[in-house]
């Protein structure tokens, strides 16, 4: 994720919730926050009341601690009421990473996409204890730096199960179109992509609020990814396209709801600030392409800033996903370079 110029959201928060406490800003709404192990350290998880339960958007990672803070949440906060659902708005372990927790514990409901839960439940399974020459070959067709490389190797796999509590079978689908109860509120189901296949935003119909995930973000840009599993998807793409057809909803008075970082209004000046920043980092990506380039190549010309060891691997994936774009958009070519690396160069 990637930093872009705040919007200055006028809302009344200048700070997020301590741990274990929740800040209610809407009738029946409560803004949460858990801990990530990882320089973005914290997911923003919201709960709406039901009456006589709760519904909890996203989970934050499974880890201990996060169920002790959850524990802490629901004896105080959310006033002792179970928690009857869950609904999960994409497939990354800070948002699901609690879901089975809270089925197989809590005799929850998942509620989510079909992509997000076939994803999350998949890669769970899918245990690596060394790495899989497919994963191995894709750095090497990334450039990565050889001693990035070298390391990685060595190391074991991350894996979803790491961080992701077991999921049993049986999930609730929504999907494009939808209309969804929650918190007194009728909610418009509209589907993001390029960070997540089929992330879940809802609209609600009887006030201003939005839930974005991290479909659009307050001060940072989502991570836009090329992995393993699909190494010529065009996230970008994807992530312009849903941002577009989205931002035709948006209105100023809006109060966004973001996985990450702080609650934002002015949605349409946000989403356009976005918008321009991919085409801006796209526009300076060809002109460094006039000279053959490897996607490990590009960081200075898409982050303008130095990238720390903490930060190589998602700076890594998201410079595949930009020069993707412009390979399969066909403004630049790729060839095969040295130790397999694609080499891409502008088109005259």
């Amino acid at each position: 994720m990637t930093s872009v110029p705040d919007v200055s959201p006028k809302t009344p928060w200048t700070e997020p919730p301590t741990e274990g406490e929740a800040i209610e800003i809407a009738a029946g709404v409560l803004w949460m926050r858990l801990p990530l192990p990882m320089k973005l350290d914290h997911v923003n998880i919201y709960a709406f009341d039901e009456g006589d339960s709760w519904t909890l958007v996203d989970t934050g990672m499974s880890s201990n601690k996060s169920r002790r803070i959850l524990e802490r949440l629901m004896a105080s906060p959310l006033g002792g009421k179970p928690i009857s659902r869950v609904l999960v708005t994409h497939h990354h372990p800070d948002h699901v990473g609690n879901a089975g927790w809270f089925q197989s514990e809590h005799g929850a409901e998942l509620v989510t996409s079909r992509t997000a839960w076939l994803f999350a439940r998949m890669l769970t399974l899918d245990v690596q204890e060394h790495w899989p020459e497919e994963t191995l070959a894709y750095y090497r067709s990334a450039g990565m730096d050889p001693a990035f490389y070298e390391a990685r190797k060595t190391d074991r796999p991350f894996n979803f199960a790491d961080t992701v509590y077991p999921m049993p079978l049986g999930f609730t689908r929504i999907k494009q179109g939808d209309v969804f109860r929650m918190g007194g509120r009728d909610w418009d189901v509209h589907m993001g992509n390029g960070h997540a296949p089929e992330h879940v935003t809802l609209w609600s119909r009887d006030d201003n609020l939005v839930i974005t995930g991290d479909q659009v973000l307050s001060s940072i840009s989502p991570n836009l990814g090329v992995y393993a599993t699909e190494p010529e998807a065009d996230p970008v793409g994807e992530w312009l396209e849903a941002c577009e057809r989205l931002a035709t909803l948006a209105r100023p008075e809006h109060l966004c709801l973001g996985g990450h970082k702080l609650p934002f209004s002015r949605l349409p000046l946000r989403m356009r600030q976005l918008i321009d920043n991919h085409h801006g980092a796209l526009e300076r990506l060809m002109d460094f392409m006039s000279e053959p380039r490897t996607a490990a190549d590009c960081f200075a010309p898409l982050y303008k800033r130095e990238i720390g060891a903490g930060e190589y691997g998602l700076a890594l994936v998201e410079a595949v996903a930009h020069c993707n774009h412009l390979w399969l958009d066909g403004k630049v070519t790729r060839e095969r370079g040295a130790n397999d690396a694609w080499v891409y160069t502008r088109r005259d």
